[in-house]
């Protein structure tokens, strides 16, 4: 069962029981076309559910009964896979001149059917290689989850905390 169906079912079963929980659903709308992902499908499908995965664990900071549905739009990782000739996939450098992450997004926060945010959103994090980030650098797309944590936290769940300047292109 895929993630996206395990999902409706656990907030059909959820509804069908008055019980009302957040949900994210993410959709990659072309994501053949997208500006960066890995070149072998395995490591594409595994990046975009990386990514999903991990937009679903932030919406466990939405209140009960908000869903949030994100449509990504392009993806650009951070760096650029150059070729590899000891394995058949690419090896990520990253350099910190010009190969930021970035994503763009269509989002739509709706709660009891009435929608409280929505909008289309270009996250880019050129300062991601000068600063300290939440993740290990070891962790898979460290760079991406912050830019998406720091969007999170200016956009959907401001929090108490001075939220990192997101910028848009």
């Amino acid at each position: 069962m895929t993630c996206l169906r395990q999902l409706a079912f656990a907030a059909a079963w959820l509804a069908a029981h008055g019980i009302a929980a957040a949900a994210v659903t993410v959709n990659y709308v072309h994501d053949a076309q997208f500006t960066d992902l890995p070149r072998t499908p395995w490591q594409r499908q595994q990046a975009l559910e990386d990514i999903s995965g991990h937009f679903q664990a932030l919406g466990k900071d939405l209140p009960a009964g908000q869903d949030l549905v994100i449509d990504v739009l392009d993806i650009d990782l951070a760096g650029r896979e150059e070729p590899n000739r000891f394995a058949l996939s690419g090896v990520r450098i990253l350099r910190h001149g010009g190969d930021w992450p970035r994503m763009r997004l269509r989002y739509s926060l709706v709660e009891d059917g009435k929608v409280l945010k929505s909008g289309d959103a270009q996250l880019s994090d050129k300062a991601y290689g000068n600063r300290v980030n939440a993740y290990p650098s070891d962790a898979r797309w460290p760079h991406e989850k912050q830019m998406i944590d720091d969007w999170w936290r200016a956009t959907i769940v401001p929090d108490q905390r001075p939220a990192k300047q997101v910028s848009t292109e």
